[in-house]
Protein backbone atom coordinates (compact mmCIF):
# COMPACT_ATOMS: atom_id res chain seq x y z
CA UNK A 1 0.00 0.00 0.00
CA UNK A 2 2.78 2.39 0.99
CA UNK A 3 4.70 1.68 -2.24
CA UNK A 4 1.52 2.09 -4.23
CA UNK A 5 0.84 5.55 -2.75
CA UNK A 6 4.43 6.53 -3.33
CA UNK A 7 4.21 5.40 -6.94
CA UNK A 8 0.96 7.26 -7.41
CA UNK A 9 2.43 10.47 -6.00
CA UNK A 10 5.50 10.12 -8.24
CA UNK A 11 3.33 9.60 -11.31
CA UNK A 12 1.24 12.65 -10.44
CA UNK A 13 4.37 14.73 -9.96
CA UNK A 14 5.82 13.63 -13.31
CA UNK A 15 2.51 14.37 -15.03
CA UNK A 16 2.41 17.82 -13.47
CA UNK A 17 5.97 18.50 -14.64
CA UNK A 18 5.03 17.32 -18.13
CA UNK A 19 1.99 19.57 -18.28
CA UNK A 20 4.04 22.45 -16.96
CA UNK A 21 6.64 21.90 -19.69
CA UNK A 22 3.94 21.84 -22.34
CA UNK A 23 2.58 25.08 -20.94
CA UNK A 24 6.02 26.67 -21.02
CA UNK A 25 6.55 25.53 -24.62
CA UNK A 26 3.21 26.95 -25.66
CA UNK A 27 3.94 30.23 -23.88
CA UNK A 28 7.40 30.45 -25.43
CA UNK A 29 5.96 29.95 -28.89
CA UNK A 30 3.26 32.56 -28.30
CA UNK A 31 5.81 34.99 -26.89
CA UNK A 32 8.09 34.42 -29.89
CA UNK A 33 5.24 35.03 -32.33
CA UNK A 34 4.17 38.14 -30.42
CA UNK A 35 7.73 39.48 -30.48
CA UNK A 36 8.12 38.70 -34.17
CA UNK A 37 5.31 41.05 -35.18
CA UNK A 38 5.21 43.34 -32.14
CA UNK A 39 4.80 47.07 -32.87
CA UNK A 40 4.71 46.16 -36.54
CA UNK A 41 3.40 49.49 -37.80
CA UNK A 42 5.95 51.53 -35.86
CA UNK A 43 8.83 49.27 -36.87
CA UNK A 44 7.89 49.48 -40.53
CA UNK A 45 7.54 53.25 -40.42
CA UNK A 46 10.94 53.57 -38.72
CA UNK A 47 12.54 51.21 -41.25
CA UNK A 48 11.18 53.17 -44.20
CA UNK A 49 12.22 56.51 -42.67
CA UNK A 50 15.79 55.20 -42.23
CA UNK A 51 16.14 54.80 -45.99
CA UNK A 52 16.62 58.56 -46.30
CA UNK A 53 20.05 58.03 -44.74
CA UNK A 54 20.97 55.50 -47.45
CA UNK A 55 19.96 58.00 -50.12
CA UNK A 56 21.99 60.83 -48.62
CA UNK A 57 25.08 58.67 -48.09
CA UNK A 58 25.03 57.03 -51.54
CA UNK A 59 23.03 59.10 -54.05
CA UNK A 60 24.79 57.42 -56.99
CA UNK A 61 23.17 54.09 -56.13
CA UNK A 62 19.94 55.23 -54.48
CA UNK A 63 17.07 57.37 -55.66
CA UNK A 64 13.73 58.55 -54.28
CA UNK A 65 10.82 58.44 -56.73
CA UNK A 66 7.51 60.21 -56.26
CA UNK A 67 4.20 58.42 -56.85
CA UNK A 68 3.63 58.57 -60.61
CA UNK A 69 0.19 60.17 -60.31
CA UNK A 70 1.49 63.16 -58.31
CA UNK A 71 3.23 66.32 -59.50
CA UNK A 72 6.99 65.59 -59.38
CA UNK A 73 7.80 69.30 -59.11
CA UNK A 74 6.31 69.70 -55.62
CA UNK A 75 7.48 68.11 -52.37
CA UNK A 76 5.07 65.54 -50.99
CA UNK A 77 4.79 63.70 -47.70
CA UNK A 78 7.27 60.91 -46.92
CA UNK A 79 4.92 58.13 -47.97
CA UNK A 80 4.37 59.67 -51.43
CA UNK A 81 7.74 58.21 -52.41
CA UNK A 82 9.46 54.90 -52.99
CA UNK A 83 13.19 54.33 -52.63
CA UNK A 84 15.11 52.37 -55.24
CA UNK A 85 18.61 50.94 -55.00
CA UNK A 86 20.38 50.01 -58.23
CA UNK A 87 21.86 46.51 -57.99
CA UNK A 88 22.80 46.25 -61.67
CA UNK A 89 22.19 48.44 -64.70
CA UNK A 90 20.89 47.12 -67.99
CA UNK A 91 21.63 48.26 -71.52
CA UNK A 92 18.06 48.97 -72.60
CA UNK A 93 16.73 52.38 -73.52
CA UNK A 94 13.37 53.87 -72.70
CA UNK A 95 11.11 52.99 -69.78
CA UNK A 96 7.67 51.42 -69.52
CA UNK A 97 4.53 53.54 -69.44
CA UNK A 98 1.71 52.88 -66.99
CA UNK A 99 -0.35 51.09 -69.66
CA UNK A 100 2.53 48.84 -70.82
CA UNK A 101 3.07 45.12 -70.38
CA UNK A 102 6.27 43.81 -68.80
CA UNK A 103 8.49 40.77 -68.64
CA UNK A 104 10.11 40.56 -65.21
CA UNK A 105 11.60 38.35 -62.56
CA UNK A 106 10.93 39.49 -59.00
CA UNK A 107 10.93 38.64 -55.31
CA UNK A 108 8.83 40.43 -52.69
CA UNK A 109 9.85 40.48 -49.01
CA UNK A 110 8.91 42.13 -45.74
CA UNK A 111 11.36 43.97 -43.50
CA UNK A 112 13.92 41.85 -41.59
CA UNK A 113 12.77 40.14 -38.37
CA UNK A 114 14.34 37.73 -35.89
CA UNK A 115 13.00 34.66 -37.72
CA UNK A 116 13.50 36.13 -41.20
CA UNK A 117 16.74 38.17 -41.13
CA UNK A 118 16.49 38.78 -44.89
CA UNK A 119 12.77 39.48 -44.69
CA UNK A 120 9.87 37.06 -45.09
CA UNK A 121 9.37 36.21 -48.79
CA UNK A 122 5.67 36.61 -49.59
CA UNK A 123 5.90 36.33 -53.38
CA UNK A 124 8.63 35.29 -55.80
CA UNK A 125 9.37 33.98 -59.26
CA UNK A 126 12.91 33.04 -58.24
CA UNK A 127 14.30 29.78 -56.91
CA UNK A 128 17.46 30.26 -54.86
CA UNK A 129 19.72 33.26 -55.43
CA UNK A 130 18.11 36.10 -57.36
CA UNK A 131 19.36 35.99 -60.95
CA UNK A 132 18.07 35.71 -64.49
CA UNK A 133 19.18 32.06 -64.56
CA UNK A 134 17.20 31.11 -61.46
CA UNK A 135 14.20 33.33 -62.14
CA UNK A 136 11.02 32.43 -63.94
CA UNK A 137 10.23 35.30 -66.33
CA UNK A 138 6.58 36.33 -66.00
CA UNK A 139 4.30 38.80 -67.72
CA UNK A 140 2.75 41.71 -65.82
CA UNK A 141 0.46 44.54 -66.83
CA UNK A 142 1.85 47.59 -65.04
CA UNK A 143 -1.54 49.24 -64.48
CA UNK A 144 -2.59 46.18 -62.45
CA UNK A 145 0.31 46.45 -60.00
CA UNK A 146 0.37 48.27 -56.64
CA UNK A 147 1.16 51.98 -56.88
CA UNK A 148 4.67 51.84 -55.43
CA UNK A 149 5.74 49.05 -57.77
CA UNK A 150 4.21 50.81 -60.79
CA UNK A 151 6.00 54.02 -59.82
CA UNK A 152 9.45 52.44 -59.75
CA UNK A 153 9.04 50.34 -62.91
CA UNK A 154 8.25 53.44 -64.95
CA UNK A 155 11.83 54.59 -64.30
CA UNK A 156 13.57 51.29 -65.12
CA UNK A 157 15.24 50.20 -68.37
CA UNK A 158 15.42 46.69 -69.79
CA UNK A 159 18.07 44.71 -67.96
CA UNK A 160 17.98 46.85 -64.81
CA UNK A 161 17.94 45.06 -61.47
CA UNK A 162 16.61 47.28 -58.69
CA UNK A 163 15.69 46.78 -55.04
CA UNK A 164 12.54 48.79 -54.45
CA UNK A 165 11.29 49.87 -51.01
CA UNK A 166 7.59 50.69 -50.88
CA UNK A 167 5.75 52.27 -47.91
CA UNK A 168 2.51 50.60 -46.91
CA UNK A 169 0.51 53.58 -48.25
CA UNK A 170 1.71 52.66 -51.76
CA UNK A 171 1.58 48.91 -51.11
CA UNK A 172 -1.18 46.90 -49.42
CA UNK A 173 -2.15 49.58 -46.93
CA UNK A 174 -3.61 49.39 -43.43
CA UNK A 175 -5.32 45.99 -43.68
CA UNK A 176 -3.95 42.45 -43.70
CA UNK A 177 -3.76 40.98 -47.20
CA UNK A 178 -4.39 37.24 -46.87
CA UNK A 179 -3.94 36.67 -50.62
CA UNK A 180 -0.19 37.32 -50.36
CA UNK A 181 0.18 36.82 -46.57
CA UNK A 182 1.20 40.43 -45.91
CA UNK A 183 0.34 42.13 -42.63
CA UNK A 184 -1.18 45.59 -42.43
CA UNK A 185 1.25 48.53 -42.50
CA UNK A 186 4.02 46.49 -44.11
CA UNK A 187 6.88 48.14 -45.94
CA UNK A 188 7.47 46.02 -49.05
CA UNK A 189 10.90 45.22 -50.49
CA UNK A 190 10.99 44.03 -54.10
CA UNK A 191 13.99 42.81 -56.04
CA UNK A 192 12.97 43.29 -59.67
CA UNK A 193 14.76 42.75 -62.96
CA UNK A 194 13.03 44.22 -65.98
CA UNK A 195 13.60 41.79 -68.83
CA UNK A 196 11.56 43.67 -71.42
CA UNK A 197 8.35 45.61 -72.04
CA UNK A 198 5.96 46.60 -74.79
CA UNK A 199 3.54 49.45 -75.29
CA UNK A 200 -0.19 48.79 -75.19
CA UNK A 201 -1.37 46.94 -78.30
CA UNK A 202 2.11 45.63 -79.20
CA UNK A 203 3.43 42.11 -78.57
CA UNK A 204 5.99 41.53 -75.84
CA UNK A 205 9.54 40.72 -76.95
CA UNK A 206 10.21 37.02 -77.43
CA UNK A 207 11.87 35.33 -74.47
CA UNK A 208 13.16 31.81 -73.96
CA UNK A 209 15.44 30.03 -71.52
CA UNK A 210 18.07 29.73 -74.26
CA UNK A 211 18.57 33.50 -74.11
CA UNK A 212 19.67 33.36 -70.46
Amino acid sequence: MKGSVKGTLLSALMAAIGLSSLGLSACSKEEEEATEWDNWQQRNEAYFASLADSLSSNPAQWQRLKLFSLDPATEGKATDYVYAKTIASGTGTGSPAYTDSLLVIYQGRLIPTATYPQGYVFDTTVSGTFSITTGNVVKQVLSQMIDGYATALQHMHSGDHWRIYIPSDLGYGAVDNSNVNVRAYSTLIFDVQLVGFSHAGNPLPAWSARRR
